[in-house]
């Protein structure tokens, strides 16, 4: 029983402590932020009590070699095409890299291009100089842990399923995938894998994120982020990386938006080009509804704070940025909590590639996007995409577009699959990336057999 005591009293100290560093740090990060500033003290303060124990048992040099040890091993984010970089319409540059079905070469590091140099340090990408982006080491090393060779015994059937179906190359169409809010092209590290060498893919960076360029109208102030704006991007990455022939979309959460944005505002290049479209862990709308898992009372505070919040500590990056490094415990817990549906049972490496991602995205860029979602309602825009085959796939424990947002998406899509993952969250496709590799390859088999039957009833 004193034990116990012992241990419980140790667990209040620690948390005591890790409450006491975390609100203070970023209470020093929004100082100027009044109630805002307070409030993210509070939040930081409360969430950090969940990291207590593991702060009570292991040192902080300890965890910080952990963290830098998965760095080092992991090979997620490895991957590189052929690079490409397109205009946006306020000259934003977009970076983008292509695999080549059959080029060697496509699996080889190209390093990316480095952009003029912008404010506070940066490179003009959305990272910090490229310190803070994965570590890129030679594709041709060999891949560990159990998720990696998993994926890669699945490749080989999945790779004669393509070839079989695409048949011939001329036919074939581009699969452009685009990614979420604070995260990169390299989020769908996976899914390139298993079609890589097969089918033509595009892979890109939205503005401000990854290494394409902060925007353009960001900096100075002129346009402020928006959907649509993001629907654009992607129209200018495509008349730049697939300027003929068939294409599948593929987006995940913002990158799902994006997707519905092109719709949007491009329907007749859609209807022409578009053969298939998969849309994971998104939403067409009311994202203010989303309750982020939080009691109800929790809800209201969080949407009328949040915008004030994150565009006051956007106004200090460079505090709040030491802040995070301060807190980074505190932060992997969090990222865990809402990237994954089942955090425990995540590989390391993965969930430590997740931090990775969501760590290289920049205050003021998480606070210029943040806005966009309250406003985004794209559910007319889906009809675009209702005479070409679907896939709507969510984790059924997404707490960021829960899977009803989902299943709102596949009522409005009557060819989509839809795809409700037990157990897995918003990061579905690095945390069940055989099942959606899967889909994905069942996608591009219907949509090229929907083309070619198409084409043959024209002909």
């Amino acid at each position: 029983m004193t034990d116990s005591k012992e241990t419980a009293a140790k667990a209040v100290e620690a948390a005591a402590e890790v409450a006491t560093e975390a609100a203070t740090n970023w209470a020093k990060a929004g100082r100027h932020a009044g109630l805002a500033g307070a409030a993210i003290g509070v939040v930081a303060a409360g969430a950090a009590a969940g990291v207590a124990i593991e702060r009570m048992t292991v040192g902080r040099g300890m965890r910080r070699r952990a963290r830098l040890a998965l760095d080092s091993a992991g090979p997620y984010g490895t991957l590189r095409g052929t690079p490409g970089a397109a205009v946006a319409e306020d000259g934003t540059e977009l970076y983008y890299e292509v695999d080549e079905p059959g080029d060697p070469g496509s699996a080889g590091h190209h390093p990316a291009k480095h952009g003029k140099s912008g404010r506070d340090g940066r490179d003009g990408r959305g990272g910090r100089d490229g310190r803070d982006a994965p570590r890129e080491r030679s594709a041709k090393q060999p891949a560990r842990g159990k998720p990696v060779r998993a994926a890669q015994e699945a490749q080989g059937g999945l790779r004669k399923r393509l070839t079989a179906a695409l048949g011939r190359r001329s036919a074939a169409p581009t699969v452009v995938f685009s990614h979420g809010y604070c995260l990169s092209q390299d989020s769908w590290h996976f899914q390139r894998a298993a079609l890589r060498g097969t089918v033509r893919t595009v892979h890109w960076d939205q503005r401000s994120h990854g290494r394409s360029a902060r925007g353009r109208g960001q900096l100075d102030g002129t346009e402020e982020v928006t959907i649509d704006l993001l629907g654009r991007d992607l129209k200018a990455v495509l008349d730049a990386a697939v300027p003929e022939g068939p294409i599948v979309l593929v987006g995940h959460s913002m990158g799902g938006m994006t997707v519905m944005a092109l719709a949007d505002q491009f329907p007749d290049f859609v209807a022409e080009r578009v053969i298939g479209v998969a849309l994971i862990g998104t939403s067409a709308g009311r994202l203010s509804e989303v309750s982020y898992g939080l009691p109800s009372m929790g809800v209201k505070a969080f949407h009328w704070l949040a915008p004030g919040v994150l565009k006051a500590l956007g106004w200090q990056s460079e505090i709040v940025e030491r802040g995070r490094r301060a807190t980074a415990d505190l932060f992997a817990g969090l990222i865990k909590r809402y990237s994954f549906g089942t955090p425990e049972q995540v590989d390391p490496g993965i969930a430590r590639f997740g931090e990775r991602l969501i760590e290289a995205t920049p205050i003021d860029v998480v606070a210029e996007f943040f806005p966009a979602f309250a406003v985004h309602d794209k559910t007319e825009a889906l009809v675009a995409y209702d005479a070409v085959p679907a896939l709507v796939l969510a984790g059924e424990n997404d707490l960021i577009t829960p899977a009803d947002h989902s299943r709102t998406i596949a009522e409005v899509l009557p060819d989509a699959e839809l795809e409700c993952v037990p157990g897995a969250g918003h990061l579905v496709m690095l945390e069940r990336p055989e099942l959606v590799n899967e889909h994905l390859v069942s996608l591009v088999e219907r949509a090229t057999a929907r083309a070619r039957s198409s084409r043959h009833a024209r002909a």
